[in-house]
């Protein structure tokens, strides 16, 4: 036996199940089970024409090399543009910081924000990275439990509450809308509520922003509407198709610009270039875009006409992202093992609200709709025969 250490921290971070029960799925698949993919976050659809076509035309002309730390010019200004485009913003180029994936803006913005041993609040049921980048960067996490009485978004009372605590106050607040795994929507006016509240009471809030774009029906709203202190992280991954490529954005406060730049030119020197200028045309791609937007509409439409007769009737709201966060309680206590039955028995593969709530995630199960139709069908199919 190895006599070498393993670190505290790289112990304490907890497994990322969904990336687990994809791996299972894919050696399933490779062994030659038909497998219907609901686990994981990422959209079926390939990059839009225009993203390969401008990737292929900078292999001709561009030697790929290092970029700055924050990004290409011309990719900061064009998101730049996009936030008065889509919101109304005024965001100088200099405040958009270009990033590995929204991953690495997490862990820029935890980095750059806070000191090591500070309270971060989380709203729960959340994306199970957010917890693990904290306990790797000795970050403590302060859980926040959602329900349906919220709407399953953080109560403002309950902030104010952590904030005002001088022995246990948080230093940051981060919540994601649409949110994954309930696809739940703030409104404006509770996002405006939230970034207000964490401005007064000196609680830095984080806005992930990363599933904008896939709303079905409710206003979107940026945070920097309501707070120019809010750092703001989104990603060509979810809306724009564009997962592998790792490349996403952020926004930041003046004060955060040069600290993230530093921790960035070490630990990641820039974003991927070859992604840099083929995310620079995906703002073009709006119409090949939302045709698969339209498509996840119907998948979405579908699966909550659907899923209750199968034995799924209750549900968060799905106002955006696209996932459907069910309450399998009905079939199991154990939504671990409820996942895995149901991926070797009938080769749908989901992932247990294990992932996203230590507390009440045993009763819940994530499916994605990011799928094609024919495969959302398929599952309903197999869940019919299979469910008693």
């Amino acid at each position: 036996m190895s006599k070498l250490s393993v670190s505290d921290r790289g112990a304490r971070v907890a497994p990322f199940i969904a990336m687990d029960m994809m791996r299972e799925a894919n050696q399933l698949e490779a062994t030659g089970n038909d497998i219907v993919h609901m686990e994981v976050g990422q959209p079926s659809s390939a990059p839009p024409r225009q993203v390969v076509e401008a990737a292929k035309a900078a292999l001709d002309v561009d030697r790929i090399g290092y970029t700055n730390a924050l990004g290409i010019p011309a990719l900061r200004e064009r998101i730049s543009r996009h936030y008065a485009d889509a919101y109304g913003l005024s965001v100088p180029a200099e405040r958009v910081v270009i990033t590995t994936g929204s991953s690495a803006g997490f862990i820029l913005a935890f980095l750059a924000a806070f000191e090591p041993g500070a309270q971060i609040a989380l709203p729960m049921p959340g994306y199970p990275a957010y917890k693990n980048i904290l306990a790797a960067l000795d970050l403590g996490l302060v859980p926040l439990e959602t329900s349906a009485r919220t709407r399953w978004a953080p109560d403002v009372d309950d902030i104010r509450r952590l904030a005002a605590q001088p022995d246990n106050a948080i230093s940051g607040l981060l919540v994601a809308s649409p949110a994954n795994p309930t696809g739940t929507m703030l409104s404006p006016a509770v996002l405006k509520e939230i970034a207000q509240t964490c401005e007064a009471a000196g609680v830095r809030f984080l806005s992930d922003e990363i599933y904008h774009g896939l709303v079905y029906g409710m206003e979107q709203a940026c945070a920097l509407s309501y707070s120019d202190e809010a750092v703001i992280i989104n990603s060509f991954s979810k809306y724009f198709c564009m997962t592998g490529w790792r490349i996403g954005w952020m926004i930041v406060p003046e004060p955060l610009l040069r600290p993230v730049e530093c921790l960035a030119q070490s630990l990641y020197i820039s974003a991927p270039t070859l992604s840099q200028h083929a995310a620079l045309a995906a703002f073009d791609a709006v119409e090949e875009l939302e045709g698969h937007k339209q498509m996840y509409a119907r998948n979405r439409e579908m699966l909550l006409n659907e899923l209750p007769g199968v034995g799924f009737s209750e549900f968060t709201p799905v106002d955006g992202a696209f996932y459907v966060y069910a309450d399998v309680a009905r079939f199991t206590n154990d939504s671990f093992e409820f996942a895995g039955k149901m991926l070797r028995e009938i080769g749908v593969a989901t992932t247990p609200g294990a992932d996203f709530d230590a507390e009440l995630g045993h009763r819940f199960i994530r499916m994605s709709f990011a799928g094609s139709e024919d495969q959302m069908h398929e599952a309903v199919k197999r869940l019919r025969t299979w469910l008693p």
